[in-house]
């Protein structure tokens, strides 16, 4: 079966970047699109980033725009998440998923089939 892992997750200060990991096995990872979400406590949970199968393009909510960069290397498997500048208000556990189909892409949760089990980010002021 399909199986996510996220890593990088951690604790930084206002300003300072992580960067996050996502490992895939169980799936033709280069025929699918891949995005990162995040779930604050006491909210839904929101798109951050998303990333077509060949990596051609890449799309980005408003609140992490040119300040976040998801990117894939199809050869390992893996999707990354490099956050720059972080803020506060980006405090949440982000999870990585994978589109529900090959050559399918999209920004809302229901558009993704399998989800990793989240990483935190906690960003102090």
């Amino acid at each position: 079966q399909v199986q996510l892992v996220e890593s990088g997750g951690g604790l930084v200060q206002a300003g300072d970047s992580l960067r996050l990991s996502c490992a895939a096995s169980g799936l033709p990872f280069s025929r699918y699109s891949m995005g990162w979400f995040r779930q604050a406590p006491g909210k839904e949970r929101e798109f951050v980033a998303g990333i077509t199968w060949g990596a051609a393009s890449t799309y980005y909510a408003d609140s992490v725009k040119g300040r976040f960069t998801i990117s894939r290397d199809n050869a390992k498997n893996t999707v990354y998440l490099q956050m720059n500048s972080l803020k506060p208000e980006d405090t949440a556990v982000y999870y990585c998923a994978t589109a529900k189909a090959p050559y399918y892409t999209g920004s809302s949760p229901s558009n993704f089939g399998s989800w990793g089990q989240g990483t935190q980010v906690t960003v102090s002021s």
